[in-house]
C-alpha cells in the first residue's frame, strides 16, 4: 500500500509539472508575455512543456495567439462555435481551416524564436518528449522504490498524460460554452469552476479573454489559481520579474460596462 501511495504521488507530481509546463510556460509566459522569467525557470518550464507533449512551445504559442486574435471565427484553430467535440479534440484530427493559416501568417512570432530555450526545445522536441513524458515518469518509480515498470508506465506516464490532455482541452471546449460572463457578456469564453480545478487556474476564461495580458489569468484574491501561486513563488525566489496585471479600477469599469452582472 505504501508503494502504491508513492506511485500515486509520483503520478500527481508529474501531472502538476505537466500542467505548469502549459499554464505557466507555453500559455502565460510565451504566448502572452504576461511576465518575464530568468533562464533557469525557462529551462524548467520548457522541460515541463515537453512532459506535457502538446506540441512544442513555438507551435503551441503560435496557435494560441491566433486563437485569441480570431476567437470563435474560422481563423480560430479550435473554434467553439463548431461544437464541443471539435473544440475539445476534433480540431486535432482535421486539416486546419484555410483562414487559420492565412490569418495566422499575418501575426508576428519572431519573439518566440528569439528565445534560445524555445529554439532548443523545438530542435530536440521529439527526443525531449520521449525522455520527459514517458521515460522519466516510468523509470523514476522503478529505480527509487522498485515499482514495476508496467504500473509506473500506465499510471505515471499514460494515465497522467491522458488526463492532462483532456484537462487542457476543456479550456478550449467547456470554458468556451458553460459558465458565467461577469467581465464581457459579448464574447464566448466563460468562468468555469470545474475547468479551473482541473487546469490549476485556467478556468477563469471570461476574465482571461478580456484581460489576456494579466499574468494571473484571473482576478487576484482568494481565487483557486495554483499557477499564479507558482509564478508568485518564483517571483519571491527572484526568477520572475515584470508581472503584468489589470488594475482594479479597469476591471470594475469593464464589469460595469460589458459584464453580465453575475459578479
Amino acid at each position: 500500500h505504501i508503494l502504491c501511495l508513492f506511485l500515486c504521488l509520483s503520478a500527481y507530481f508529474c501531472f502538476l509539472m505537466t500542467a505548469l509546463g502549459v499554464t505557466a510556460g507555453a500559455h502565460r509566459l510565451w504566448s502572452h508575455r504576461s511576465y518575464k522569467a530568468k533562464l533557469p525557470l525557462r529551462i524548467f518550464l520548457a522541460a515541463a512543456n515537453s512532459m506535457a507533449f502538446q506540441n512544442d512551445i513555438y507551435e503551441w504559442s503560435r496557435d494560441h495567439r491566433v486563437h485569441h486574435k480570431y476567437s470563435e471565427t474560422d481563423a480560430d484553430p479550435h473554434n467553439a462555435r463548431r461544437g464541443f467535440f471539435f473544440s475539445h479534440i476534433g480540431w486535432l484530427f482535421m486539416r486546419k481551416h484555410r483562414d487559420v493559416i492565412e490569418k495566422g501568417r499575418k501575426l508576428d512570432f519572431t519573439d518566440l524564436l528569439d528565445d534560445p530555450v524555445v529554439r532548443f526545445q523545438r530542435k530536440y522536441y521529439k527526443s525531449s518528449v520521449v525522455l520527459m513524458c514517458f521515460v522519466i515518469p516510468t523509470f523514476v518509480p522503478w529505480y527509487l522504490w522498485g515499482e514495476s515498470l508496467w504500473n509506473a508506465y500506465f499510471l505515471a506516464s499514460i494515465l497522467r498524460y491522458t488526463i492532462s490532455l483532456n484537462v487542457t482541452w476543456l479550456v478550449n471546449s467547456a470554458a468556451h460554452m458553460y459558465g458565467n460572463r461577469p467581465y464581457d457578456k459579448y464574447i464566448n469564453p466563460r468562468q468555469n469552476t470545474f475547468v479551473t480545478l482541473g487546469a490549476i487556474g485556467e478556468g477563469f476564461h471570461n476574465y482571461h479573454h478580456t484581460f489576456p495580458f494579466d499574468y494571473s489569468a484571473s482576478e487576484l484574491g482568494l481565487k483557486f489559481n495554483p499557477t499564479t501561486w507558482f509564478i508568485d513563488f518564483m517571483f519571491w525566489l527572484g526568477l520572475v520579474t515584470d508581472r503584468k496585471q489589470a488594475p482594479k479600477e479597469m476591471i470594475e469599469a469593464r464589469k460595469e460596462r460589458t459584464g453580465d452582472g453575475s459578479a
